[in-house]
């Protein structure tokens, strides 16, 4: 169930990711914790009008923490790399 998330989670993010560097030249860095709860909000819902997730608050929360500490995890790797 657990990797269904991730999923859904990376084609969301894909998708939205060409959407936004074929429409936005650049993104400034302080916009990508929004355009990271868009992608926990899009994919809370797929997955519970798939069912996924039974109830809207668990999905909600359980889309929205891996959504965001995914995009810390990749700005924690830029951040490292930036260092170095």
């Amino acid at each position: 169930m657990e990797i269904t998330y991730v999923i859904i989670i990376g084609i969301v993010t894909y998708i939205l990711g060409a959407i936004t560097k074929l429409f936005i030249e650049k993104v400034p860095n302080k916009y990508i914790p929004i355009q990271n709860v868009i992608i926990g909000v899009i994919a809370s819902l797929i997955c519970y009008f798939t069912k996924i997730e039974p109830d809207m608050l668990q999905s909600f929360v359980l889309c929205l923490v891996a959504s965001m500490g995914a995009g810390g995890i990749a700005d924690l790797t830029k951040t490292r790399k930036g260092s170095e």
